[in-house]
């Protein structure tokens, strides 16, 4: 397994819309593998492959309070999202910055595991979260583009800043 390099906030290539995947087999699954071992060393809870180059519809999560339940979906869909719930977020592709955003607080996502079988899924809270700030990835959204149009500039403008004192 390798670390993967993530793409910071505001880098053009987050924006970029995952392709579905066409068969799950062992490059997929080394991909999998990869961006489980970059989350965890980040440390995160959720990876999206948009977030390490790589525009592909794979996600891996991992809400468990040990670290201990990776999930991946490949080629995720969300057949249905029910009420709402405003948690604050962060994001590995925007470090140190954290804001409230409004998703749904269940959903019901169906995708193909790391074997290539479908499978269904009832989530709430903060995987529910996860799994859609993830997907947002995948269609080239990043979380903090909910947040108004001040709060996003201010946060370019930090990030730049940081990236320029970091060199």
């Amino acid at each position: 397994m390798a670390l993967l390099n993530i793409l910071h906030y505001p880098d053009p290539r987050l924006h970029k819309v995952a392709t579905p995947v066409a068969s799950v087999d062992d490059s997929i699954r080394r991909l999998i593998s990869d961006m489980a071992e970059t989350m965890y060393a980040a440390p995160g809870i959720g990876l999206a492959a948009t977030q390490v180059d790589v525009h592909k519809r794979v996600i891996v999560v991992d809400v468990s309070e040990k670290g201990d339940e990776l999930q991946a979906f490949v080629n995720p869909v969300i057949l249905e999202r029910n009420g709402e719930a405003e948690r604050e977020e962060g994001c590995l592709s925007v470090p140190g910055i954290y804001d409230k955003v409004t998703r749904a607080d269940q959903i019901v996502v169906e995708a193909l595991d790391r074997h290539g079988n479908p499978f269904r899924l009832q989530a709430e809270g903060l995987l529910a979260t996860c799994i859609q700030h993830e997907m947002d990835h995948l269609v080239g959204k990043v979380f903090v583009e909910y947040l108004s149009p001040l709060k996003q500039n201010r946060i370019k403008t930090k990030l730049r800043k940081r990236a320029r004192t970091t060199l």
